[in-house]
């Protein structure tokens, strides 16, 4: 069910030049709607003329204790970094929750699960990743950036698996793309989660069909309004084209035509 809401900020953090956590809850303290890992939200940029739509952003993690929603936001645009320089008190316009969600397994905890995240695509990784755990799984995290000041949130996913790390320029971790790294080769999984850059994605979807494991991906399409009406977000799949909107932005990658 979808929530136009008003939510208060009570904490922007800058975790790095590029990029702010932004936490929220709502004003009179009334419980947040329920989000499962992999959905998004639109938020509705006020003080900013020239941003007309609503932006996308990825459900980070969901505080139920605090009953707070957080929110990783890069600012690329000027919607962003307007979003970046909200301060606490701030009200922030939310339709929610929006999408799919990823699939958590039956309970087999000895599966084992590896969450990849590229750049922002990390955002969604935190709350799957807590999720897992809830449910008595131990996922792995393969964290990947261009270079170790934009790998964010490493003690917060810390708390729910082992984190590995690559970055471009090797300042951290190991040097190179996310499917370089040596896990890939010393560990064998059961199931792979994955956002980030499309050729990120790609790539990991054909490391995953090439050794016969189940993949999602959650696609980053332009996503203006967020419940199909504004055909921005179009993909194709092997079933046609879809809005990732509505019938995503989570999909197994056999349903799309990445792997031929």
């Amino acid at each position: 069910m979808k929530n136009m809401l008003d939510l208060v900020v009570t904490e922007n953090s800058r975790l790095s030049p590029d990029y702010c956590l932004i936490k929220l809850a709502v004003a009179n303290n009334s419980p947040l709607p329920e989000m499962f890992p992999g959905q998004f939200v639109e938020v509705r940029v006020d003080g900013s003329p020239s941003t007309y739509l609503r932006r996308p952003i990825s459900v980070n993690f969901v505080d139920k204790v605090k009953n707070e929603l957080w929110l990783l936001v890069q600012a690329i645009g000027e919607g962003t970094r307007k979003m970046c320089e909200y301060k606490k008190g701030d009200t922030m316009n939310l339709l929610l929750p929006l999408g799919n969600s990823f699939s958590i397994p039956a309970e087999n905890t000895a599966q084992k699960l590896l969450l990849i995240g590229g750049g922002v695509g990390t955002a969604p990784m935190l709350y799957l990743g807590a999720c897992l755990k809830e449910k008595g799984f131990s996922p792995a995290f393969l964290l990947g950036s261009r270079s170790r000041k934009d790998l964010l949130q490493l003690d917060d996913f810390a708390r729910y698996g082992e984190v590995y790390c690559t970055t471009e320029d090797g300042s951290f971790g190991e040097k190179g793309y996310v499917t370089d790294h040596s896990v890939l080769k010393n560990i064998r999984f059961s199931s792979i989660y994955t956002c980030g850059p499309k050729p990120m994605m790609e790539a990991v979807a054909r490391y995953a069909s090439e050794h016969g494991i189940n993949c999602e991906v959650s696609l980053e399409n332009m996503m203006a309004c967020g419940f199909g009406v504004c055909l921005c977000c179009v993909e194709k799949t092997r079933e046609g084209n879809v809005c990732v909107c509505t019938e995503g932005p989570v999909f197994n990658m056999e349903k799309l035509t990445w792997i031929n």
